[in-house]
């Protein structure tokens, strides 16, 4: 499901091994050998899920390797993130239609679409926070 949604293959497949993990922590060659994959392409799957907030990177001071650890507030971060970056679009969508009038077609369209993206956005990240405490 996660490589439909547009996530690379390697990143989906160390996503899904981190939340399948007892305690949500990998190092790079534990994702390595588990997935039969290079340090190379868990290198950059790990960076993406870390870029995206689905991950986190801590320092182990013994080994003085990285533990790539599962935040459990990775999916509300991304749900607002999400949100948030459809808010504005949809408040330049309504800038758009403001400067092109009410009486513009297009300005109309850009309306519409900017009042229901924004709707949506606020309706999601008020969602996020009323069901955030699922996460804890």
């Amino acid at each position: 499901m996660a490589v439909r949604a547009g996530l690379p293959r390697i990143t989906a497949r160390v996503h899904l091994d981190l939340l399948q993990s007892e305690d949500g922590r990998r190092t790079a060659a534990e994702l390595t050998r588990r997935l039969k994959v290079s340090p190379a392409s868990v290198s950059v799957a790990v960076n993406y899920l870390v870029r995206h907030g689905y991950v986190r990177r801590e320092r182990d001071p013994q080994q003085r390797r990285d533990v790539y650890v599962i935040d459990d507030e990775a999916w509300y971060r991304s749900v607002v993130l999400s949100a948030r970056q459809t808010l504005e679009t949809a408040r330049a969508a309504l800038a758009s239609a403001e400067g092109a009038g009410p009486d513009d077609l297009v300005g109309q369209r850009m309306a519409r679409t900017g009042a229901f993206l924004e709707r949506i956005s606020l309706d999601l990240l008020e969602s996020a926070d009323r069901w955030r405490m699922l996460l804890k």
